[in-house]
């Protein structure tokens, strides 16, 4: 199975289009997970600029938050998908709903998404994500329930940072959770935040591997599955995800740098014992 990695235009939006793509390119991802903006030239020259490096997109669905009803809700999310679904992204990852809309309205929400997808062809995940109908390990069960067909796009941190927890107390879910998942963001949460400093660090290595636990049963049950292609972003984020240091509002870290990180320890993580063997040659 080929492991496909997606750089996230998030953090990187103060770059012109064409030196993010270029960098995007020169670190040795295969395409780029963003929000499109809502922009005609953006779009067009996204286009362009995509085919001429030969990458990727995976195109994300977010609505900034707003006093809205579910109505206008749903009106905005429709229009962002059909807009979304004509740049023929891979998938579409989709943070749908609001965690305080209640169950009824988020099923309506999660129908109206798929039923926009199958129209045009394109698979919509749903990212396990706060904020959405999907904040929580506990709360996603009974959509789960609902809907079988229905598939994620794993991001735990968020989870963790919600339970307090590394959902051992769950095994249940989480066993459902992988099975559902379609993609990952490879961003490593832990019990009082959706991300680690660095994940490198020795004071992170509980929450580290409790991640790539999760990661390794997603890439081996796709697997089972007989994937030919599965999708991994890593996925720090900017600052304030990123924590700075007191009074300098100073990044501990580069984003920028975290994420290839990740990529390059989950490409050595994932290569086929075939693949090793080649690439030591």
């Amino acid at each position: 199975m080929k492991i496909l990695f997606f750089c996230p235009h998030w953090g990187c939006e103060h770059l012109p289009l064409d030196a993010f793509l270029d960098q995007v390119k020169q670190a040795g991802y295969d395409g780029v997970e963003m929000n499109i903006p809502v922009d005609p030239g953006f779009g067009a020259r996204l286009r362009e600029l995509l085919e001429q490096n030969g990458l990727l997109l995976i195109a994300q669905q977010y609505l900034p938050p707003a006093a809205e009803s579910p109505e206008a809700y749903i009106q905005k999310m429709e229009a962002y998908l059909e807009r979304l679904a004509t740049f023929r992204p891979l998938f579409i990852n989709s943070h749908t709903g609001k965690d305080y809309y209640g169950f009824d309205t988020n099923c309506k929400i999660i129908e109206r998404a798929e039923e926009i997808g199958a129209g045009a062809g394109i698979p919509v995940l749903h990212e396990t994500h706060r904020g959405r109908f999907s904040f929580s390990a506990f709360s996603i069960r009974p959509f789960f329930e609902k809907y079988p067909e229905m598939r994620i796009a794993a991001d735990f941190s968020h989870w963790c940072c919600v339970s307090e927890t590394y959902l051992d107390d769950q095994p249940d879910i989480m066993q459902e959770a992988i099975r559902r998942s379609g993609h990952i963001h490879a961003r490593v949460g832990h019990t009082e935040g959706p991300q680690v400093p660095h994940p490198e660090a020795p004071e992170w290595q509980e929450a580290l591997h409790k991640h790539l636990e999760w990661w390794d049963a997603i890439i081996e049950y796709q697997k089972g599955l007989g994937a030919e292609q599965f999708t991994i972003s890593p996925e720090f984020g900017a600052i304030p995800y990123l924590p700075t240091l007191p009074f300098t509002n100073q990044p501990v870290a580069a984003q920028w740098d975290l994420n290839v990180r990740m990529m390059e320890l989950l490409r050595e993580r994932y290569l086929s014992e075939i693949e090793k063997t080649h690439s030591n040659k």
